[in-house]
């Protein structure tokens, strides 16, 4: 490999030489991967068809339905490919479009949840300025900054992941940047290193933003008279914040830990769970702690009951 334009092809961790094994392989990822899309459409389409849905609360918990759907289409049918047909390599291409898209949707995840945040803050701290602040207009902008800022963030770390030469095969199920940059026959490239300490100034300010807005809704709350009062407020913070916990924690061990040059299950755990897990338990958060999901996804359920009986 003389420069990283005659790299054709990298090849990826392969879970097992044994082909039942391999297969075992494909039908887990299949059966986690249709309940992450199944889960999470049912939120999109609770949401969209209900009038009494249309809040910017719920608008933003769609789109982070949608971003969860997106992000492990991105890395789970190619693993679940390779699986099945018995190989471990994806192209030179692949890897470059596969690591655009999962940095780009994983970047608007932070952004998304740093709004979910303000939204709670001026709902529960200036319940009075709600609806003039979170107009349709103003979440409909700032959906479009999350979206525009991710897809520029996906860009530059996917042109300085590649701008290094590589030299040997990705110890993962997918071209994750990490396990790319130990690939490097050169060194780190200065433009991955800035755009990597950007990220992290980037990530501490959307979780210091989230910190100091969740503490200034704790103090009003505590201002609240009635006991009712104090608990519907918590009840549409605790599923944000669970969500926040897990998405930040989960991230925290996979690329704050120490990095094995040799494959490891320790390394495929840690990764299955910050890349595969949150989008699985999102929506089961969200329509668990929700009055409002849990009785449209009933109706939803209970409609396609009895479709089905009156189609038999």
């Amino acid at each position: 490999m003389d420069n990283q334009t005659t790299v054709p092809y990298f090849l990826l961790l392969e879970f097992s030489a044994t082909r039942q094994l391999q297969l075992l392989c494909f039908f887990l990822f299949f059966v986690l991967y249709l309940a992450i899309t199944i889960a999470n459409l049912l939120i999109v389409c609770a949401i969209a068809f209900e009038q009494e849905l249309h809040r910017p609360m719920y608008f933003f918990l769609m789109n982070l339905a949608l971003q969860d759907v997106g992000s492990v289409s991105v890395i789970v049918p190619k693993s679940m490919l390779n699986s099945l047909i018995g190989i471990r390599y994806i192209s030179y291409f692949g890897c470059v479009v596969q690591v655009f898209l999962f940095i780009s949707f994983l970047g608007s995840n932070v952004s998304l949840l740093t709004v979910m945040a303000y939204d709670r803050y001026v709902a529960i701290c200036h319940p009075l300025h709600y609806e003039k602040v979170m107009n349709w207009k103003a979440c409909t902008e700032m959906m479009i900054l999350v979206w525009v800022t991710s897809l520029l963030y996906g860009m530059l770390h996917t042109t300085g992941t590649f701008s290094i030469l590589f030299c040997s095969n990705v110890n993962q199920f997918f071209c994750e940047v990490p396990q790319l940059l130990k690939l490097s026959c050169s060194g780190f490239n200065l433009v991955e290193v800035g755009i990597i300490v950007a990220s992290v100034i980037a990530g501490l300010g959307c979780c210091t933003f989230i910190i100091v807005s969740y503490a200034m809704i704790f103090n009003a709350m505590q201002r609240i008279p009635s006991e009712h009062g104090r608990q519907k407020a918590l009840s549409t913070c605790i599923p944000h914040l669970i969500v926040v916990f897990m998405f930040f924690l989960n991230g925290f061990f996979a690329y704050l830990r120490p990095q094995s040059n040799t494959p490891s299950y320790l390394d495929f755990g840690l990764t299955v769970m910050y890349s595969l897990l949150p989008p699985l338990f999102n929506p089961i958060i969200y329509s668990m702690r929700n009055k409002n999901i849990k009785y449209i996804l009933s109706k939803l359920c209970r409609f396609y009951t009895s479709s089905e009986k009156m189609a038999n």
